[in-house]
């Protein structure tokens, strides 16, 4: 559907506030199937898109929104192909979410529209699977999570680890003291196959495809910018708006975020009193804002430590032979993502980390339920019941914030005190990170 910048900047937030509580025993549609919509589908939505036309016998695609109009018409044919029915085609997700024949929504904008999608269709009377992070800010995340509870809607979290039911094991045996208690956490994200300079950019011509104002939602309106080194449609589009703060988290909330929401479940202290963060975009010749190289360390209520890298200049396996991983450090012994338990005994073999020596995971160590993220979400959707998502809103929210903690101590270059109670700093000029300025129209309702 075209829009005209007249009849965009007409538009409303209350014109999306028009549905109210979905009840438990809702009929859905053909064969009682979930009808979805998936807002923004250039990258990770076209998964989306893909694993929930999977789904015959649980959902439906009734609709797809997306600012790009050409993007728009390759999901319809994705959808048409796949399903034998075309979808319904919106641009703006504000008319999208006055549609009454959508039960839910996935969301897989860039980073600056999550939260405020997300809370848009919760008002709607829509669940909602967000991505990655699903905030922009800590304001964000607490706002959305405050929207959940208000709305009674399932919001899921974009990361999958938490639907493994061997982690679900292994971390459960790591709270129930199996390795001792935690006193370090790490994570590490070592990835350099796609993450080459982005080129640099200067004010051009918005693409006769793309609504660059509504692109923008609640971000600060930016000259659109061109992309001089590059091949693609511009500077931040598609994909590369994650290396500039207006509209992306960097490395760590992108890739990151997947290694931290683990480490922050096994972790298992909640928000850190204390976080440290040094690093810069070494060996590129490009506009991005963002670290490629950033060492993070927070420090907990009892002491504890939680480290995290982000090196994506170059990449080596780990012990536990990838570019991406985590390990939990007890005081009887340690644990890693993929190889399992350990203890601090050396091997057999001249105590080369291949030939740590193992610890068997018990007999009686529970075997948990399986199902992948989409199961976990339509289970919740027709339960009604939180529980059985993967992964809490407010515990998704807390892996965000750690992202955040490490942008905001990167960006000032000082160690920086937070109170995880008020998710406020002891730092005025820090607390200016905290909450983004918004544009008019597109602003992020405060709920709690």
């Amino acid at each position: 559907m075209e829009l005209t910048r007249r009849q965009f900047i007409g538009k409303t937030t209350a014109a999306v506030i028009v549905g109210g509580m979905m009840a438990t025993g809702k009929v859905f549609g053909a064969n009682n199937r979930i009808r979805v919509c998936t807002i923004g589908f250039n990258g990770q939505g076209r998964g989306h898109i893909n694993d929930i036309l999977g789904l015959k016998d649980e959902a439906e695609y009734t609709a797809l929104c997306d600012v790009d109009s050409e993007v728009l018409a390759r999901g319809a044919e994705m959808v048409q192909a796949k399903q034998g029915k075309a979808p319904k085609l919106y641009r703006d997700i504000r008319e999208a979410l006055q549609d009454k024949e959508i039960d839910a929504v996935t969301i897989a904008t860039p980073n600056h529209w999550h939260t405020l999608a997300a809370i848009w269709a919760a008002q709607a009377g829509k669940d909602v699977y967000v991505e990655k992070p699903l905030s922009h800010s800590i304001y964000e995340g607490r706002q959305l999570t405050a929207a959940a509870g208000k709305y009674q809607r399932i919001v899921q979290h974009g990361t999958q680890s938490r639907s493994s039911a061997t982690l679900r094991r292994d971390i459960k045996l790591i709270h129930d003291g199996f390795i001792g208690e935690i006193v370090e956490s790490r994570g590490y994200v070592y990835k350099n196959g796609n993450r080459g300079p982005i080129g640099h950019g200067k004010p051009g011509p918005v693409p006769a495809n793309l609504d660059w104002p509504l692109w923008q939602g609640p971000a600060r309106d930016h000259e659109f910018m061109i992309n001089i080194d590059r091949k693609k449609p511009g500077l931040y589009v598609h994909y590369d708006w994650h290396y500039f703060w207006e509209y992306g988290n960097g490395e760590i909330g992108n890739q990151g975020v997947h290694q931290m929401d683990i480490a922050c479940w096994g972790h298992n202290r909640g928000l850190p009193v204390n976080v440290y963060s040094a690093g810069g975009r070494f060996g590129l010749n490009d506009d991005g804002q963002t670290p490629n190289t950033q060492a993070t360390t927070f420090t907990y209520a009892d002491g504890t430590i939680l480290t995290f890298q982000v090196r994506n200049l170059g990449s080596y396996e780990e012990f536990d032979g990838s570019n991406c991983g985590n390990s939990f450090f007890g005081t009887k012994g340690f644990y890693v993502v993929g190889r399992g338990f350990f203890s601090y005994q050396e091997g057999k073999k001249d105590g080369k980390p291949s030939d740590r020596a193992a610890i068997p995971v018990p007999d009686t160590a529970p075997a948990l339920d399986k199902g992948n993220k989409w199961d976990r979400f339509f289970k919740a959707i027709r339960s009604r019941n939180p529980a059985d998502m993967p992964v809490s809103t407010l515990d998704a929210h807390y892996s965000c914030v750690h992202c955040q903690l490490g942008n905001i101590a990167f960006r000032l270059g000082r160690s920086l005190e937070f109170e995880p109670k008020a998710e406020r700093f002891k730092d005025r000029e820090a607390n200016k990170y905290v909450k983004r300025e918004y544009r008019k129209g597109f602003e992020v309702p405060q709920l709690a």
